[in-house]
């Protein structure tokens, strides 16, 4: 059986958007920079594809059968096309590895998982000053000895949280010292 002619555009346009996509059209080749960070941009794809055609009887003046074998005269067309938008850039360096993104709004969620473990702490914070935790070990019944041993672990970890808050934090801003942000 002879291949349909919809068939043959609908296969020459798929394979002309495959030719135009592949893996460095989202994530991009890294550029060095003198200072020997890397750049990586970071792309959002969308593309689209349509086709059409129809048959149409060869003989106006006939009843509209067709004569046996003979083939109907075709008409189609297929189109296709591709967007990229650039999203963001990667940052790789000695100092740590930054996505910087072109939309503020694309960063939302980053941004909430940044600041959840500060919130986290905060709350952490705010119970403590509060008195809760300490009327809640004494409702359960626990001993002295448990409370002062639990408070001098619970002193640690804030100390270690905070070291590491303060650590993130001159990070971020060297970082964005280093890149004029």
């Amino acid at each position: 059986m002879d291949e349909h002619p919809i068939q043959g555009l609908m296969t020459t346009a798929m394979e002309n958007l495959k030719d135009m996509t592949e893996v460095n059209t989202i994530i991009g080749d890294p550029v060095e920079s003198p200072d020997g960070s890397v750049i990586i941009p970071v792309s959002k794809l969308g593309f689209g594809f349509a086709a059409g055609g129809s048959e149409f009887n060869g003989n106006s003046g006939s009843s509209g059968e067709s004569g046996g074998s003979d083939s109907l005269p075709f008409g189609g067309g297929s189109g296709g096309g591709v967007s990229v938008t650039p999203v963001a850039f990667l940052i790789v360096n000695p100092k740590g590895i930054k996505m910087i993104h072109l939309d503020e709004s694309t960063h939302i969620y980053e941004k909430m998982m940044d600041y959840a473990p500060k919130a986290v702490e905060k709350i952490q914070q705010l119970l403590k000053e509060s008195g809760l935790p300490d009327m809640m070990k004494q409702q359960s019944g626990r001993s002295e000895s448990k409370e002062g041993q639990g408070n001098q672990q619970r002193e640690k970890k804030r100390r270690q949280d905070q070291h590491r808050e303060q650590e993130s934090q001159k990070f971020d801003d060297d970082f964005d010292q280093s890149y004029d942000i």
